[in-house]
């Protein structure tokens, strides 16, 4: 693992976002002077202060801490998604800091170090976070950047050692192409980020390339039906590797996996969905390649809690129940879908969306609409625009004209709770990658008096 043994005091542009807290968590448990800004309060954002990080929001320059200004051998570290013109990227800029992006920063940590890799425009978060586990749970000496929080540990962050390094690869921007990876996945190469890549051509080709950064000794795992040299997984039908005898217990699956020869039987799954046996199939997969015995991965495997917000009962009693999860994209709405219809037949099933960026709601509106028409009931919240600035003609409004779905209506978050209740529907799922994750906090705490 690469040593930052002559940096003291390390500060980041947008220390709240998911991958940021992760490396900050990860440099102050170094004993890292670790300070940074981010624009809202959030969970996240009061968990790094509790754990002894110094958060701001505010841009201001003059917000710099001192011990910052008086040591020009900080390192910055930022994210794309913080914008050139930032006053304090420009201060830093223009007083000579060694500025990094953090897909730089986590590359330089995994450099030397054995890495596996996942990547995927979704279900990387869920793969990782299982691959992680199953590593940690059979006694690996393994840190892990997730790409979400943990239920198992509550972190994002996983620290049991430096000999092995699992780590959640972000297309975006094409951050991924900065790791070295030894084991790498590829899950899903849907089209998305176009505002990044222009078309799903060069989108494709970033994965491509990713891939190509494997050593001659390395080992490709991928969702058969890819463009892609390598093994192939598949659920239920002929592949390299292959999910077989799938079964329901008690809300679990059970099934056998399939490892080109190698069978392990039995293995036991509390995730709802047929998509997360692949990423349960892909972890194990990886995991079985760097040297874990099938038997460990058994037990661990069925120790897994899952990702918060991926698929995340908040309520769940005979009346009512309430499900939490990330799903931004269409294919991730239509699998959050297949789910729910899964685990909880002949319900009605409310679902309330929070767009993720004008762009990606431009790109995908046909499809967005089409997913969510599968549910028996819609509500839009206006657009979470995160690193974007508003796009004329381009609202939830706009984008709800394209459903078919006639239980259909615009909201605000001040009439979700009465929204629910109105619905008089059983099951309600509340789906988004913006700020719907605090609004699901307040209609936990409701309805579960309520209930």
């Amino acid at each position: 693992m690469n040593s930052f043994s002559h940096i003291s005091n390390i500060y980041f542009l947008g220390i709240g976002g998911i991958g940021m807290s992760a490396l900050a968590r990860y440099f102050n448990a170094l004993g890292k002077h670790v300070a940074g800004t981010d624009r809202h309060s959030s969970e996240l954002t009061r968990t790094l202060e509790a754990e002894g990080s110094h958060v701001l929001h505010s841009t201001d320059a003059d917000r710099i801490p001192e011990i910052f200004k008086t040591d020009n051998d900080s390192l910055i570290v930022y994210t794309p998604a913080v914008s050139e013109s930032n006053p304090q990227y420009q201060y830093f800029l223009s007083h000579g800091y060694s500025i990094r992006k953090r897909a730089q920063v986590l590359g330089d940590i995994s450099r030397g170090t054995t890495t596996l890799a996942v990547a995927g425009t979704h279900g990387k978060t869920t793969t990782t976070a299982i691959l992680a586990h199953l590593l940690k749970h059979s006694g690996a000496k393994v840190s892990a950047f997730l790409g979400g929080i943990s239920e198992n540990y509550r972190s994002n962050l996983i620290l049991a050692g430096n000999e092995v390094i699992v780590v959640e690869a972000d297309e975006y921007d094409r951050s991924f192409l900065q790791l070295a990876p030894n084991i790498a996945a590829i899950t899903s190469m849907d089209a998305d980020h176009l505002d990044i890549y222009g078309e799903a051509g060069q989108l494709e080709d970033s994965f491509k390339a990713f891939a190509g950064l494997l050593p001659q000794d390395g080992k490709l795992f991928f969702k058969k039906g890819l463009p892609l040299i390598g093994t192939s997984i598949a659920v239920e039908e002929e592949a390299d590797i292959r999910v077989l005898n799938i079964r329901i217990t008690n809300g679990s699956y059970l099934f056998d996996l399939d490892l080109q020869g190698e069978l392990l039987q039995d293995l036991q799954l509390s995730l709802p969905g047929k998509h997360n046996l692949f990423n349960a199939a892909t972890a194990l997969s990886m995991a079985f390649s760097y040297g874990i015995p099938a038997e460990a991965l058994k037990a661990a495997l069925s120790e897994f809690k899952g990702v918060s917000r991926r698929f995340s009962y908040r309520i769940r009693t005979e009346q009512f129940t309430l499900i939490d999860d990330y799903a931004h994209h269409p294919e991730e709405i239509r699998a959050a879908h297949e789910a729910v219809r899964a685990m909880h037949p002949g319900k009605e099933v409310l679902v309330i969306f929070q767009p993720h960026l004008f762009s990606r709601t431009r790109d995908f509106a046909e499809d967005f609409a089409a997913s969510l028409d599968l549910f028996d009931q819609v509500r839009l919240l206006d657009i979470y625009p995160a690193r974007e600035e508003a796009m004329e003609g381009i609202t939830s409004a706009w984008l709800m004209d394209k459903l078919q779905n006639k239980n259909k209506k615009l909201i605000d978050k001040a009439s979700l709770v009465t929204e629910i209740r109105d619905s008089g529907a059983p099951v309600v799922m509340m789906l988004g990658a913006g700020d719907i994750g605090e609004e699901v906090e307040k209609i936990t705490k409701t309805f579960s008096y309520e209930n």
